[in-house]
């Protein structure tokens, strides 16, 4: 089976690699476009800003060759805001997978007050993720905790496929046809990660 990385302005893309070979799965990490169409699955991680990482895709004419594609595509944390219709950071105007803005987390968001005291941004480390649905949370419990470390989310919509809760509740994960999107990052979440990612790669 062949695995792609996608290779672009984004950091954290070793890491992700690095959780796949732990699981006993081999990939690349590349920009090249014929090898990323001919993958059987196709992994859009990343850390950065939105604006800088969504121009260096359409340099490169990456963004029309990502929608294009067939097979599995999983987005990770920023790589599940680029498939978002737009993001707050830098407003910019993203891949529009999935029908959802990315806004930034605010203290004026919501909760109590001694929950919007104590909220800091950008939401770093654990928190349990709930109304867990389709392939990927095979075999993972409601409530599973998981890490994350973001400033940015994505609205829920109707191709959410689990919540978490931070001031608000946002999407975690959604799913629209062949692209699924993790606002989490499962190469830092411990067992939880690796059963999610075994099930991408286990993706028919």
């Amino acid at each position: 089976m062949k695995i792609a990385i996608v290779k672009y302005n984004a950091g954290n893309v070793q890491s992700v690699q690095y959780a796949l070979q732990r699981i006993g799965v081999e990939s690349v990490i590349t920009d090249d476009k014929e090898i990323l169409r001919n993958a059987d699955k196709v992994i859009l991680p990343g850390v950065g800003h939105a604006n800088a990482a969504m121009q260096y895709l359409r340099e490169k004419e990456m963004d029309t060759m990502l929608l294009s594609l067939k097979q599995p595509v999983l987005g990770i944390c920023l790589g599940l805001q680029l498939l978002c219709n737009r993001s707050a950071e830098g407003d910019t105007h993203c891949l529009g997978v999935f029908d959802t803005m990315v806004k930034k987390f605010l203290t004026t968001n919501g909760g109590t007050l001694h929950e919007r005291q104590n909220t800091k941004v950008p939401q770093i480390g654990w928190n349990n993720i709930y109304d867990l649905n389709g392939v990927l949370f095979k075999g993972v419990q409601e409530d599973a905790f998981v890490y994350l470390l973001h400033s940015y989310y994505a609205g829920i919509c109707e191709v959410t496929i689990a919540k978490a809760d931070y001031l608000l509740s946002y999407s975690v994960a959604l799913q629209k046809a062949n692209f699924y999107g993790l606002q989490f990052h499962p190469e830092k979440s411990g067992m939880v990660g690796e059963t999610i990612l075994k099930n991408f790669i286990n993706i028919k």
